[in-house]
């Protein structure tokens, strides 16, 4: 059974070797010119005036995050909404079986309104 992963194993460790020994050589091999310009952040050729580097409120980082899992969690409505009347043939289960779905996608939301997440003070 064992062997039927080998070639399988083969590959990965070639690979990996292909990446580490190109890493190796590009550090050894390649140009390395540091100086100050070089390591100025570059917007619209315009010179940076200030620090460029700044602090943002997780509140960016929040709401991002329950972006993404709502939206996910959207994504797997649109297929069901796509095959919805192809499987009419199951009955009502199908149709339960998103209703339950979207009744935990809407605790989700009610469950983060009401703790103040989406608010921005």
């Amino acid at each position: 059974m064992i062997e039927n992963y080998l070639p399988i194993l083969i590959v990965f460790i070639l690979a990996a070797g292909f990446v580490f020994v190109s890493l190796i050589l590009s550090h050894f091999v390649g140009p390395r010119i540091d100086n100050k310009v070089k390591m100025m952040p570059y917007e619209s050729g315009v010179d940076p005036v200030g620090e460029t580097r700044i602090r943002f409120s997780i509140r960016f980082f929040l709401i991002a995050l329950l972006f993404i899992i709502f939206d996910i969690e959207i994504v797997f409505l649109y297929p069901w909404a796509v095959v919805f009347k192809d499987f009419l043939t199951m009955g009502s289960f199908i149709f339960f079986e998103m209703v339950v779905f979207l009744f935990i996608l809407a605790f989700g939301f009610v469950y983060v309104w009401k703790n103040g997440a989406l608010e921005w003070e």
